[in-house]
């Protein structure tokens, strides 16, 4: 696994945990107990910020060694709630070029429900 951004202290604050990661695919979890996650989120807030957070990931490991993410543009779709266990959420790059990178996310709870999907987009500038 390559190393993650330099915000990984942040996420995993947040009880965010990633599992898997590099440019193409990042995979990762976090607790939902009774509909709200660790720092007190609701549970759009929860899946919201695991969307938020593997996508940050995707971004950063799609800009190395030499690129940086900027502008990124996020759109999150709830589906429905996570009231309790574990989300799981795998963001998977649909293209990554010279100058953009996009992502779609997908965040399931233990049943492997969806409760939610988002759209990831940002530019990759020259560092």
């Amino acid at each position: 696994m390559t190393d993650l951004p330099p915000d990984a202290e942040f996420h995993r604050r947040l009880g965010i945990e990633i599992l898997e990661a590099d440019a193409e695919r990042v995979v990762g979890r976090m607790p939902v107990v009774g509909n709200r996650q660790p720092a007190g989120l609701l549970h759009g807030g929860a899946t919201a910020a695991l969307v938020e957070g593997l996508g940050s990931v995707a971004a950063w490991l799609a800009g190395q060694p030499d690129r940086l993410p900027v502008g990124v543009d996020l759109n999150v779709t709830h589906l429905r709630p996570a009231r309790g266990g574990v989300v799981t959420g795998v963001a998977t790059a649909v293209r990554i070029g010279s100058g953009t990178a996009v992502y779609t996310v997908e965040v399931t709870d233990e049943q492997g429900r969806p409760t939610a999907v988002g759209r990831l987009t940002c530019q990759l500038l020259p560092r």
